[in-house]
């Protein structure tokens, strides 16, 4: 006769439904609601929540440096090397948008100091090239196309130039900057995203920069644009140009312990606990060996940019991925390929949370029968609805009867950032078919807008979501599990135990307890 196994989990499912049923028609009875859980602090700003629901953005290195087989040109090329016979600004968009990319940033002005727009500041711009006989505007080409597509716009204007004969007298180098910041956010409609960098070589002049003026007048003609920098002041670089975030990677951090151009990487990497700001990373790499077009260079792979992915996005940042076009001022048909296999494979990963259909038991709920903080709405895609615990529970699990065994080797977790980020640490278990006992799969660290974890593939019925440690009762708006076929996992992947903990009946003991208290307070 064969054994039968996990026959209590209907039960404790029903008794959960019984208590809580009660403590519904109980709370019915007042005329009022309990409000919901305060956000801690601090929280992101619109254009910061808008820019980390995007994911992922598309970098456009594009200058006379792509003529020119160089990386960061000298600022003395004669303008008519610049000449793409067929730039389409339009077929960037388009494979940007086709491949799931939110917004694309274009470098408006390298360190070589050439400007992709007409400058009413410099000669040494498109204004001067061969290119549509100096009446071409890539700028406003680009702003065209990403409008009529709904892509949005960011743009990187050098603060190093190795052009402008007033490098190095601070005051009139910063009026000039801001001359062309101006142009720039006032003629070509919104822009998303404003980016700088601390980039410089040695030896080069010294130069003051008046950052603070410069954020101030960002924010006043582009109030819904977040900017990048090394420090922020919306969002930070992650501290190195590989596209990898830190395993832990708090949006938290301090501005003030921060400057542009000598942040500290590992504070960038991780983020700060107890940061004032809000200021979350952005990964930066390249899909070639260079930052510009070579002919001689080639792609990164999908898998390899799948990788980037799961520790970019996947550990709360967003992925910005440079994709330069080449001479002729198109993206390369190789690129293509490979954004177009990238794609695929994330809608083949993630397109399906194999937990959609789960039955669910928390161990508590905020205001239980308030489908506000019901725990199915962590099976509901999206960040603005969420499970809430009690208040002051120190159990903070979500146990999931997925009704039936499902193989997977992906976690995905997601916090209503809008609340703060909260999670510290946290782990999931299955529930081992032969000893009914649980078995710890993987555990991580922080969450924020999205954590995914991979671990090596496992087989189970049931499961359950720990969360070990947080900054405050924690907040849960989306879990899923998904079968990766592609990954190849290593060592350092994911943290797994292959311990075991309690068996079944404790776990079912667990639960009624907590039903009970559910029922009666």
């Amino acid at each position: 006769m064969k054994k039968k196994k996990n026959s209590h989990f209907p039960l404790v499912l029903l008794l959960f439904y019984l208590s809580s049923s009660s403590s519904y028609f109980s709370s019915s009875l007042s005329l009022t609601v309990e409000p919901p859980p305060l956000p801690i602090l601090p929280i992101p700003s619109a254009s910061q929540l808008q820019w980390q629901l995007g994911k992922m953005a598309m970098f456009l290195h594009f200058g006379p440096n792509t003529f020119t087989d160089s990386e960061w040109g000298t600022g003395h090329a004669d303008p008519s090397v610049f000449n793409p016979t067929r730039l389409d600004a339009a077929q960037w968009v388009r494979v940007a948008k086709d491949a799931g990319f939110s917004r694309v940033i274009l470098t408006a002005k390298h360190h070589d100091g050439f400007c992709l727009w007409p400058s009413a500041y410099t000669d040494y711009s498109v204004r001067s090239s061969k290119w549509r006989n100096g009446i071409g505007d890539v700028v406003g080409d680009l702003a065209a196309a990403a409008r009529d597509a709904g892509v949005g716009l960011g743009l990187y204007l050098s603060p190093w130039d190795r052009h402008e004969w007033t490098y190095g007298r601070t005051l009139d180098y910063n009026e000039f900057y801001v001359g062309q910041m101006s142009e720039l956010l006032t003629r070509y409609g919104e822009i998303k995203e404003v980016w700088l960098d601390g980039a410089k070589g040695e030896g080069q002049k010294d130069m003051q920069y008046f950052f603070d003026s410069w954020f101030s007048l960002i924010h006043q003609l582009q109030p819904g644009a977040v900017i990048f920098s090394d420090a922020g002041p919306d969002t930070r670089w992650i501290g190195d140009e590989a596209g990898v975030a830190g395993s832990t990677c708090w949006s938290l951090f301090n501005c003030s312990n921060a400057e542009i151009g000598g942040t500290d990487p590992q504070y960038s990497e991780r983020g700060d606990p107890a940061g004032h700001d809000w200021v979350p990373a952005e990964c930066d790499v390249s899909i070639r060996p260079g930052w510009f077009w070579h002919p001689s260079e080639a792609p990164k792979s999908a898998i390899t940019l799948l990788d980037i992915y799961y520790k970019s996005v996947g550990r709360n940042c967003l992925f910005l991925l440079n994709v330069p076009p080449n001479s002729s001022g198109l993206i390369s048909p190789e690129d293509i390929q490979v954004l177009q296999e990238f794609s695929e494979i994330r809608k083949s990963i993630f397109s399906h949370n194999l937990a959609i259909n789960a039955l669910l038991v928390a161990s508590s709920t905020r205001a239980a029968g308030d489908s506000r903080f019901d725990p199915y709405n962590v099976l509901k895609e999206g960040i603005f609805t969420y499970w809430a615990p009690k208040k002051n529970k120190p159990d903070w699990v979500l146990y999931l009867d997925l009704q039936g065994s499902v193989s997977f080797n992906v976690l995905q977790v997601q916090e209503p950032i809008h609340m703060g980020q909260r999670i510290a640490e946290f782990h999931i278990e299955i529930l081992d078919d032969e000893n009914e006992k649980w078995k710890k799969v993987a555990n991580g660290t922080t969450v924020g807008y999205q954590r995914l974890l991979r671990f090596p593939t496992v087989k189970s019925q049931f499961l359950r979501f720990v969360i070990d440690k947080s900054r405050a009762d924690p907040l849960i708006s989306y879990v899923g599990i998904y079968m990766d076929n592609f990954s190849i996992l290593r060592d350092d992947v994911a943290d797994i135990s292959r311990g075991t903990s309690s068996n079944s009946s404790q776990f079912i003991h667990q639960i009624v307890v907590n039903n009970s208290l559910i029922a009666t307070t």
